[in-house]
């Protein structure tokens, strides 16, 4: 296949553009970057974004775009300014995609668009899955509302479209786990607020391989819960930290001084949801990390 991705040099861009080389398709990333320079022969790099860029006719043939752009959530303070960035960054990507597929005399077979399964608000105590209707009212949820739905046009020029709703993407060298792990190293890890939220986390791998499963799959469509199928809550998901690191649990970090430090951004930690992926298990998708212990043993052993 020939596939496109923004966001192709983020920490699941990465993992991706990696595995669509080595089963051999055709990479084209979307990138600011003009002077980026591929060294495989199946990966080429597209300046698009600017004033006078016109990706569209390097894709003329391109079988797949995933849409993984957008300003990372936990790198820095949520100020007015910055919130308004992170919507931005989401939704411009999103219309020029659009644009291009408006422009592309073939079509592509498919939109994978990323999400995030903060669309469903937070609960200590609610279970979600894809056919909850409802969603949360705080700014994460509206945000990804507002994405899902720039996304959805995809639809009327005949794209297949899905909608990847990650959860927190455990892996090396990058996401969440490495600051939720430092800690631990020094033995000062303990329950991060209440201990009681809920963590929906996957294994990068089982991301990749989701990815890839919406792609050869195509009579699927609509949003998919990238989430393990069983979520941890926070004190008991810094237990399994400790446990696989032989390191202690015993130093909780309070609600207040999170909410000091990070503002609204301590949404990302102090609150959470309990989801399932219940889509991709009913079409067939098999976890290769379907515990916690299992995936931290993977990662940090």
């Amino acid at each position: 296949m020939r596939i496109a991705i923004t966001g192709g040099t983020g920490f699941v861009g990465k993992h991706l553009t990696d595995f669509l080389l080595s089963k051999r398709h055709e990479v084209f990333i979307l990138t600011r970057n003009a002077a980026k320079k591929s060294h495989h022969p199946n990966l080429q790099y597209i300046e698009w974004l600017g004033t006078n860029n016109a990706p569209e006719n390097k894709l003329k043939e391109v079988d797949a775009i995933i849409n993984l752009a957008g300003e990372s959530l936990n790198s820095g303070r949520w100020t007015e300014i910055r919130k308004k960035r992170i919507v931005d960054s989401r939704l411009s990507a999103t219309k020029e995609i659009l644009r291009i597929i408006a422009r592309l005399k073939k079509k592509p077979k498919v939109l994978l668009n990323a999400s995030a399964i903060g669309i469903y608000g937070t609960s200590t105590t609610q279970t979600f899955t894809e056919f909850d209707t409802r969603h949360g009212n705080d700014f994460l949820a509206q945000t990804v509302v507002d994405w899902e739905m720039e996304a959805s046009k995809a639809t009327d020029l005949g794209v297949r479209t899905c909608f990847l709703r990650l959860g927190v993407v455990l892996g090396e060298k990058g996401g969440a786990l490495s600051r939720m792990v430092l800690p631990y190293h020094f033995f000062i890890g303990g329950t991060i607020g209440s201990g009681k939220q809920w963590l929906s986390w996957i294994h990068i791998d089982d991301v990749i391989n989701g990815i890839d499963f919406l792609l050869q799959n195509e009579n699927i469509s609509g949003p998919f819960n990238f989430t393990a199928p069983n979520p941890m809550q926070m004190m008991n998901f810094g237990k399994t930290i400790g446990k696989v690191l032989n390191r202690p649990h015993w130093l909780p970090v309070p609600d207040f001084a999170l909410k000091l430090l990070l503002g609204e951004m301590s949404i990302l930690v102090l609150e959470g949801q309990r989801v399932l992926p219940k889509k991709l298990e009913s079409h067939g998708f098999t976890f290769t990390y379907d515990s916690l212990e299992k995936a931290l043993s993977h990662i940090l052993k």
